[in-house]
């Protein structure tokens, strides 16, 4: 099952290839023709389909009190990439979960693209060009500030263990507003875990 980020002890395996790190289709970003997210049984969790996309990212690492400004930092690297490439975000910013221990987690933080630059890998020394995670997902929402967003990931995992949901290490994590104080109460995360 997936830990929250304070309890996550072991770390998850990473992605094979930058590829894999894809990211989730949300209603906002969803595509005509894509199926409309289903409720669950539960009014916890919602089931999704996540399509694969285009995604500018960075690679970091941060201590865990430092993660919310860390991701915030890395998100602002690639907006000036992109801006200086001419490409344009095709949903909100993310950051996918890819490794974490005892101090910290590695991450992918970036945007979702409508398509990825001709013949380019990458947009600079940090930035690359990648796939989000595809696939089947449960979607949770966290609203409040994200010191507090260890007890929505104690709920998640409790509803996942509650309803016996095989669920993947990684986790998403989608930035539905523009909150730059990690605690304002107003920020409004949605977090996906990626079914096995």
């Amino acid at each position: 099952p997936v830990q929250p980020p304070a309890a996550q002890t072991q770390s998850a395996p990473a992605p094979a290839a930058p590829a894999a790190n894809a990211l989730p289709s949300t209603p906002e970003a969803a595509k005509p023709g894509e199926p409309a997210p289903q409720q669950s049984e539960g009014s916890t969790g919602e089931t999704v389909e996540m399509a694969a996309r285009p995604f500018a990212y960075i690679e970091g690492k941060a201590d865990r009190d430092e993660i919310y400004g860390a991701i915030l930092g890395s998100l602002g690297l690639v907006k000036r990439e992109m801006d200086k490439a001419g490409l344009k975000p095709s949903g909100r910013p993310l950051a996918v979960f890819v490794e974490s221990d005892d101090t910290g987690f590695r991450y992918h933080a970036g945007f979702p693209l409508e398509a990825a630059p001709p013949d380019k890998a990458s947009l600079s020394d940090a930035v690359k060009i990648g796939q989000t995670p595809s696939g089947k997902a449960m979607r949770f929402q966290h609203i409040g500030s994200y010191a507090d967003i260890d007890a929505t990931y104690d709920a998640v995992t409790a509803y996942l263990d509650e309803k016996g949901i095989d669920a993947q290490d990684s986790f998403i994590e989608e930035y539905v507003n523009d909150v730059k104080d990690p605690d304002d109460p107003a920020l409004e995360v949605n977090i996906y875990v990626l079914l096995k």
